[in-house]
């Protein structure tokens, strides 16, 4: 089941998960210039524009059957899923021990260079990613876990992290 949606963030923000053992999967645009994503398993799924200031989309965590794990790829380019553009992907994965990985990284460039990238579990007992500048500082990996009920959330442009 995938709920997806272009709101404001009161609206994501007052989203209660659905009686299930999975969390969402969340991306907030923050940025002053509409971002496009695509989700990507197995199959690519229809483009969603998530326009400036309060542009948002989720989608309740799921297993990919093709490919295991599902990649939240996000462009500035309308096209650019299929034009090269860079791309920054938010992907996560569930786990059969009750656990979700979540990561951030880019391919093809750094489309949000300059802004402030946080990945957020809706969890405290979870770790955080944090992308000051829009690049991520480590060259290891950027790839956390929590608790498959947990939400989890990329803001883009965000204020801080």
């Amino acid at each position: 089941m995938r709920f997806t949606t272009t709101t404001t963030i009161a609206a994501l923000a007052a989203m209660t998960p659905l009686a299930s053992a999975v969390g969402s999967a969340i991306v907030i645009n923050q940025c002053d210039f509409p971002v496009y994503l695509w989700s990507v398993g197995g199959s690519v799924g229809e483009m969603q524009t998530l326009v400036a200031k309060d542009g948002g989309y989720s989608e309740l965590m799921h297993t990919d059957e093709s490919s295991g794990g599902i990649a939240l790829k996000i462009t500035l380019a309308e096209d650019g899923l299929y034009t090269g553009s860079p791309q920054t992907v938010f992907a996560y994965a569930l786990g059969n021990q009750g656990r979700v990985a979540y990561d951030l990284s880019d391919v093809f460039g750094d489309p949000f260079a300059g802004h402030t990238l946080h990945v957020s579990p809706s969890e405290d007992t979870c770790n955080s990613i944090c992308w000051n500048g829009g690049i991520s500082a480590s060259y290891v990996s950027n790839t956390e876990s929590c608790t498959q009920d947990a939400d989890v959330t990329l803001t883009l442009c965000a204020d801080s992290c």
